[in-house]
């Protein structure tokens, strides 16, 4: 999240996230915002508002206040993240979790496209094969990405799930490491990052390996051609 400087003080404060339209992504940054700020509960379940009828305590009516206090901050927070015109097309505007609830209604898509987009995801994801030649970091990146846009579309991925199709994915020269990796690691506990560090370990003592065969190599070609020049 980018961050600015308070022209009064040292102290850095995250920016708000603008909203431009790629709403997936910008209520990622947004959620992000708001849990750094603790409002985020706030957001997803509004102010709870006393029954008709019952009278509440000192202690109650000072809890009611600050709810709409820091739900004001919130509305505070989105209107400077959202365009006039967008703002002018969302109908109520009371509360926090209003303005947010109908940004999600309006922008996030009908069920049946996010339905298809997740099915069209899973489908990537289940034939994806590291591919001969693909570098580590390169299937990784691809692997997190299609993982990541899942669980946007509100997919559960735990790490285990990604580990697994990682390990049961990746081409014939990782077979040994990944045997030695599914032995010595409950895969359960195992993070996306820990595996991926093994795994560049090892590719890295193969590339140390290849460029060291082919160093012997040239060398042992070249004093062959060095002991036949001299034997004319």
């Amino acid at each position: 999240m980018a961050l600015e400087k308070s022209k009064n003080s040292n102290f850095v404060q995250p920016v708000i996230p603008h909203f431009d339209g790629h709403y997936n992504h910008w209520s990622m940054l947004m959620e992000n915002f708001q849990r750094s700020k603790e409002y985020r509960s706030l957001v997803e379940n509004g102010i709870t508002e006393p029954t008709e009828g019952v009278v509440l305590t000192d202690a109650q009516l000072k809890t009611l206040e600050e709810q709409k206090l820091k739900d004001l901050k919130v509305k505070n927070y989105l209107f400077q993240a959202i365009d006039r015109v967008i703002l002018e097309t969302i109908l109520q505007k009371d509360t926090a979790k209003q303005i947010w609830d109908s940004l999600k209604k309006k922008y996030y898509g009908t069920s049946r496209v996010k339905r298809a987009h997740l099915q069209a995801l899973c489908k990537d994801f289940e034939i994806l094969h590291m591919k001969g030649g693909e570098s580590l970091n390169g299937y990784f990146a691809k692997t997190l990405t299609i993982a990541n846009k899942m669980q946007i579309h509100d997919e559960k991925m735990e790490d285990v799930i990604v580990i697994e199709k990682i390990l049961r994915s990746m081409t014939p020269k990782f077979d040994y490491v990944v045997y030695s990796i599914e032995e010595s690691n409950d895969l359960n506990i195992l993070s996306i990052y820990e595996l991926w560090s093994s795994l560049l370990v090892h590719e890295q003592r193969m590339t140390s390996h290849i460029v060291e065969e082919q160093a012997l190599k040239v060398t042992t070609l070249g004093e062959a051609s060095s002991r036949r020049g001299r034997g004319r």
